[in-house]
C-alpha cells in the first residue's frame, strides 16, 4: 500500500509528508516519493534491522518477540523475549538485542532461537534497561542504558542513566552518565563522532570518538516543541554525515553542521529507522503496530558490514 505526498496544508493531523525546512533537503528525497506499509498488525515496533536477503528484523516490545518480516507482508516469530528492544549486528552477523526484562545485552544464536547474556550489569550492580545498540567502528558494542523500560517494581541499581561501551573482550566501559535518559545512538560514517539522543530533554548530543573515549560533548540540535507528540528515540547517519533522528510528528533530518534540513511527516510516530533495500538507500520505519518503508535518493550508513567477517 502507498501513500501518496500531498501538499503541507492539505494533511490531516497525522498524514504523510516531506516538510523541507532547507532545499538541501530535496537532494535526499524526490518531491513525490511514496511511503508504503511493509507490514502491520504488531503491538509496538522497534529495532528494525535489514537483512541481505531482503526481510527485516523487527523487535514488539507489547508481544514480547522479535519477528522476521517479509517484502509480502507476513511474518515469522524467531523468539520470544521480554520486552526487546534495538538490535544490531555485530562483525559476525549475529543479532545483538537490548533486552529490557532481561536488564541485558544479549547475542541470539545463529538460528535466533536462543541467547547468550553479553552483559547485565556494571561494577556489580544491574543494568537499568538497555535500550538501542549500534556497533562501533573498531567493533565494539555501543549501548544506552535509561531508565525508560525499568522493570515496574524492580529497584534501579545504578544511580545514574549511562552509555556503554562493550568489548570483544566482554569489558564494559561507561562512557557519559551526563545525559538524562540517553536512548537512540548513532556514529558518523566516518567513526569519529558518536551521536546520543536525550529522550527527556529532548535533545542530541554529539561527541568525539577516540580509541574508544569520549571527548568534547556538547548540544548538537534540539528538538524540543511544546505541546507536541513525540520524542527523539532512533537514529541512523547517512553516508553524507546527515542525521535521520525520530522526533515531533515523525524523523527530523539534520545536517552534519547541525541544520535542520527538513522533517519526514508520518501517520504514526515512530519510535526508530534503518536502512536497507539493494543500494542502502531506503528508509525502513517502525512505528506503533506499523512498518514503513521510503525511498531516498541518498545512500544510508550501517555500522556493521553486509555480511560476517570471519576473525
Amino acid at each position: 500500500m502507498s501513500i501518496p505526498v500531498v501538499a503541507q496544508k492539505e494533511q490531516p493531523a497525522r498524514g504523510f509528508s516531506l516538510k523541507a525546512e532547507d532545499p538541501a533537503f530535496w537532494k535526499l528525497f524526490d518531491r513525490d516519493a511514496k511511503l508504503s506499509i511493509m507490514g502491520d498488525g504488531f503491538g509496538f515496533t522497534e529495532g528494525p534491522v535489514w537483512e541481505p536477503a531482503g526481510t527485516l528484523l523487527v523487535s514488539d516490545e507489547t508481544k514480547n518477540a522479535i519477528y522476521r518480516l517479509y517484502p509480502d507482508g507476513h511474518r515469522d516469530e524467531l523468539i520470544q523475549l521480554g520486552d526487546p528492544d534495538g538490535n544490531t549486528f555485530d562483525r559476525e552477523h549475529r543479532l545483538i538485542v537490548t533486552a529490557s526484562v532481561l536488564r541485558a545485552i544479549i547475542r541470539l544464536s545463529p538460528d535466533m532461537k536462543s541467547y547468550t547474556v553479553l552483559a547485565d550489569r556494571y561494577k556489580g550492580q544491574r543494568l537499568n534497561s538497555p535500550n538501542d545498540v549500534t556497533l562501533g567502528p573498531e567493533g565494539a558494542i555501543y549501548f544506552t542504558d535509561p531508565t525508560l523500560d525499568l522493570v515496574k517494581g524492580e529497584k534501579q541499581e545504578i544511580p545514574f542513566q549511562g552509555v556503554y561501551r562493550l568489548d570483544a573482550k566482554g569489558d564494559l566501559t561507561l562512557l557519559t552518565d551526563e545525559i538524562h535518559q540517553p536512548n537512540g545512538l548513532a556514529f558518523s560514517p566516518d567513526g569519529k563522532f558518536l551521536y546520543v539522543d536525550d529522550t527527556a530533554q529532548k535533545n542530541i548530543h554529539r561527541y568525539r570518538l577516540h580509541n574508544g573515549v569520549l571527548s568534547d560533548g556538547m548540544v548538537f540540535a534540539d528538538e524540543n516543541v511544546p505541546g507536541a507528540r513525540g520524542v527523539p528515540d532512533g537514529m541512523k547517519t547517512d553516508t553524507r554525515g546527515n542525521l535521520y533522528v525520530t522526533g515531533p510528528g515523525g524523523v527530523w533530518v539534520w545536517s552534519a553542521a547541525g541544520k535542520h534540513l527538513g522533517t519526514i511527516l508520518l501517520p504514526h510516530q515512530p519510535a526508530n529507522l534503518t536502512w536497507g533495500g539493494p543500494k542502502n538507500s531506503v528508509l525502513y520505519l517502525t512505528a506503533g503496530s506499523f512498518v514503513y518503508t521510503l525511498p531516498t535518493k541518498t545512500k544510508g550508513h550501517l555500522s556493521y558490514p553486509a555480511r560476517a567477517v570471519r576473525p
